[in-house]
């Protein structure tokens, strides 16, 4: 089959597209043939082994070079074969999935527990933006944030994957949401619901005057202390990324944010990492909300298997709105 794999940490030129040895599923896993897949900065951080701190540490990033050959954490494909034991999934099933890698293939292995069967109302492409971003804002909103109903949401960074998704989801909560991003995008996040958009460029959210009962920190822009100003008594900052860097960001930001935690009066969080198992009936809950109407996927680009190495810089630039997404 045909990956992209990858030998040392670098810019997504370093990749290689070869033929390498097609996955056999072994028992309780399921092999897929992969439709669709798309970008997320959780690849593109681990393409080139960065922030650098992360190598030190146990987890996916390797010290010296990858852990893993073929990158790719998103996926959405068709069943092509089942290991021993798999009850749930037959061939010629629609799934989708986050795993923790090899998604940039033209096949992949996953454990039967952390694929799920693909909204209907969703194309492959459609699919495959949904799991990284749309888990990562689910769980900040309803596990971390703890959101509930007529409560009033500041989502900072509205315009990225997980921002599309975020402002939905508050809106499928009961919440009413505003929204922080470029001048350039904001019809597109009013259209997904936002109420307000505060753009980034010409103002301050911090200094805006309106308080919310959580704000969902995507862009990591400002320090905990300003953000505080937004907040009301009760409220909630939950924090999910900050601005890139080769060393320590944004694992630097989000460390220098939760040292302060116990000095704030109103409470500070780190989202919860989605990679890994559990999340099967997660992937549930999004593919219900696809199909009732409540959440649809923002395709900023689309790119051919061939330009994948492409659609990473891209991706990575920041100037795509909503996902990028690659088809097979």
């Amino acid at each position: 089959m045909k990956a992209y794999v990858q030998h040392r940490y670098g810019p997504p030129d370093r990749l290689e597209l070869t033929d390498v040895p097609a996955p056999v599923p072994a028992a309780g896993e399921v092999l897929v043939r992969v439709r669709a897949t798309s970008v997320n900065p959780y690849d593109w951080h681990l393409l080139r082994g960065e922030p650098r701190v992360a190598r030190l540490m146990p987890g996916l990033v390797g010290l010296r070079a990858p852990k893993f050959p073929v990158p790719g954490c998103d996926l959405a494909g068709q069943v092509e074969a089942t290991g021993e034991g798999v009850t749930q999934f037959r061939p010629g099933d629609d799934v989708f999935a986050l795993v923790t890698h090899g998604c940039y293939a033209e096949y992949v292995t996953v454990p039967e527990t952390m694929l799920a069967r693909m909204p209907g109302s969703l194309s492959f492409e459609q699919a495959a933006a949904v799991p990284m971003a749309a888990l990562t804002a689910l769980t900040g909103l309803r596990d971390t944030g703890r959101v509930e109903a007529g409560q009033q949401v500041l989502v900072n960074g509205a315009s990225g994957g997980v921002g599309t998704f975020a402002v939905q989801l508050a809106r499928a909560f009961g919440a009413r949401a505003d929204a922080v991003c470029r001048a350039a995008n904001a019809e597109l996040v009013r259209s997904l619901g936002a109420d307000e958009v505060i753009d980034r460029g010409s103002a301050d959210f911090t200094r805006c005057g309106k308080r919310y009962d959580l704000l969902l920190d995507i862009a990591g822009t400002r320090q905990v202390p300003a953000c505080r100003r937004v907040l009301t008594p009760a409220g909630a900052m939950v924090l999910i990324g900050g601005p890139a860097g080769r060393w320590l960001q944004p694992a630097g930001h989000v460390f220098a944010a939760m040292a302060m935690s116990p000095l704030a009066r109103r409470r500070v969080a780190l989202a919860q990492t989605v990679i890994g198992p559990g999340r099967q009936e997660d992937l549930r809950t999004l593919a219900k909300l696809a199909d009732d109407g409540r959440l649809s996927p923002v395709i900023g680009a689309r790119y051919p298997f061939a330009r994948l190495p492409q659609a990473i810089t891209d991706q990575e630039s920041g100037r795509i709105p909503g996902k990028v997404v690659i088809t097979l």
